[in-house]
């Protein structure tokens, strides 16, 4: 893939994302908040770990970059 194709595609992936981030509150999946993350509250602490959203993600972007190959 010759340079300027690549940057008119991380452009829009950037373009896609940006998007995504700002619609997030109307969204219906709450990335950070689905079943499966990871959360304890203690008195004086807490522990967050969001395992399906980092799961989530993981495939989204293997997908996005298997297209990106072909």
């Amino acid at each position: 893939m010759n340079l300027g194709r690549m940057l008119i595609t991380v452009g829009l992936v950037l373009v896609i994302a940006g998007v995504i981030v700002t619609f997030s509150g109307r969204l219906p999946i709450k990335l950070g908040r689905l079943p499966g993350d990871i959360h304890f509250q203690g008195r004086n602490s807490s522990f967050y770990f969001p395992l399906t959203t980092c799961i989530l993600l993981s495939v989204l972007f293997s997908v996005v970059a298997w297209i990106l190959r072909r």
